[in-house]
């Protein structure tokens, strides 16, 4: 495993189960973490601004259909394993609701949060960031990250 999430479990001295104990809800959550984590690393890598701007920036890509973007254009990319991760959050009864997104937004944001946890989980950040890079390569704001 690489060091980012074993230095966590090793500092605090814990395991965890495989992930296929976990929910989809419960992978979507870390994986949610995940993303946002990636996108705010590119974005203050870019330069000071203010903290409203960073957000305002970072959003275009979190939110529910900056996700789903991303989904789409990482679609062909996956691995039948992978896919099949997407597929159990994207299908998976959240008991929330999208706010400001589509029903069809929502779910894919769910599923690619899924995955991104699933992969978190397993140590496999490359593949992690290798999907979020080859997503935003294909987008048409991908210049301002």
């Amino acid at each position: 495993m690489e060091e980012g999430l074993g230095c966590i479990l090793e500092s605090f001295d814990i395991t965890l189960p495989d992930t296929g104990c976990y929910s989809p809800v419960i992978l979507a959550y870390i994986g949610d973490a995940v993303y946002e984590t990636v996108v705010r690393t590119v974005i203050i890598s870019k330069g000071n601004k203010s903290v409203k701007k960073l957000h305002a920036q970072a959003t275009e890509y979190t939110s529910a259909a900056g996700q789903a973007k991303l989904f789409r254009n990482i679609k062909d990319l996956l691995s039948e394993e992978e896919y099949t991760i997407f597929k159990r959050g994207r299908n998976s009864n959240s008991h929330s609701s999208a706010k400001n997104a589509s029903v069809s937004d929502y779910r894919h944001a769910t599923g690619l949060e899924t995955l991104l946890g699933f992969l978190y989980i397993n140590g496999n950040y490359k593949r992690v960031v290798e999907l979020i890079k080859s997503g935003w390569s294909k987008t048409e704001y991908s210049a301002g990250i």
